[in-house]
């Protein structure tokens, strides 16, 4: 007798969108690519116009790829302006004050996630209503002069210390942990500050890491609060330097041409020197993302949905 074959089931392809709902991907794909090209098309006209000669920009032939390929824009805004100091700067005060909002910031969510705290509604109305409320630039400035500041990065870090949005959102995502994890380990004979590191940290990790590129990033751009509280050239960031270049383009070529003996590439064009120092100011958090993109998006919505 010969077998009969059993007919072949269909391979399951999950859930089939509907016409209304293909048209709606369609428009929100075209959407995003619109959007997308907004960003990355000046991104790449501006690193393109860094790279070209004078000759090429000033003629209006640069347009998504370096025309004449030359990096001497990037050698002279090194060489003259104080630029690789600011950089230095601006590591050194995105680092302590990330290190220090952080650890701030999660401390403060993961205690006013417990409903056991004794005062916790107090502290945390306290806390929230720095949002709606602030004291003002000419009060914080009296503050910061008072307290012996000026001239100081802790005149940045202080203030700054706990961002009340953020510890919202992480005290959020705290609440949201099952109590059963708590609970077990305190069994086991865990204490707060075991179950803080070994438990709700590593829990927490997409969280953190968004909210830490948020901080650092905060940190990166950080201009009028340095125009305040810092008057020392020394203690310069990035973006002071940066204003100062933007600004004076003029002497910057100046300077180029006095220090240069080639006759040919002694002037640069202004809008070279502007897009070599956006691209150098922009290179350092460009870099880092990436390494925090796949937490980004988990981490937000961790944050704003549970609990």
């Amino acid at each position: 007798m010969t077998a009969v074959k059993a007919p072949k089931k269909k391979k399951q392809t999950g859930i089939i969108a509907t016409r209304g709902e293909k048209i709606f991907y369609a428009i929100n794909y075209v959407i995003v690519t619109l959007v997308t090209l907004t960003m990355v098309l000046p991104l790449l006209n501006i690193i393109a116009t860094s790279l070209s000669s004078e000759r090429a920009i000033i003629s209006d032939q640069v347009g998504l790829w370096p025309v004449e390929f030359t990096t001497y824009t990037y050698e002279q805004v090194l060489k003259v302006t104080p630029i690789v100091s600011a950089m230095k700067n601006t590591i050194y005060l995105t680092l302590v004050g990330t290190v220090i909002s952080m650890f701030c910031t999660t401390c403060t969510a993961y205690a006013l996630s417990k409903k056991r705290l004794k005062g916790r509604s107090i502290f945390l109305g306290a806390i929230t209503f720095t949002m709606i409320i602030s004291a003002g630039m000419i009060p914080n400035f009296i503050l910061i002069k008072n307290l012996g500041l000026m001239n100081t990065y802790w005149a940045i870090w202080l203030p700054s210390a706990i961002s009340t949005y953020n510890m919202i959102v992480l005290k959020t995502f705290f609440s949201g942990l099952p109590d059963s994890l708590e609970e077990s380990a305190l069994i086991d004979g865990a204490n707060d500050l075991v179950i803080f590191v070994r438990i709700a940290l590593p829990l927490s990790l997409p969280s953190l890491a968004t909210i830490t590129l948020f901080t650092a990033v905060g940190y990166w751009n950080t201009y009028m609060a340095m125009i305040l509280y810092v008057s020392k050239s020394s203690m310069k960031v990035l973006q002071q330097v940066l204003h100062d270049l933007l600004d004076t383009v003029g002497s910057f070529n100046n300077q180029v041409m006095l220090d240069s003996a080639d006759v040919e590439q002694q002037n640069m064009a202004t809008e070279s020197v502007r897009s070599a120092a956006i691209i150098i100011a922009t290179l350092p958090i460009m870099c880092v993302y990436p390494f925090l993109q796949k937490h980004f998006t988990k981490g937000v919505m961790i944050g704003a949905i549970k609990g």
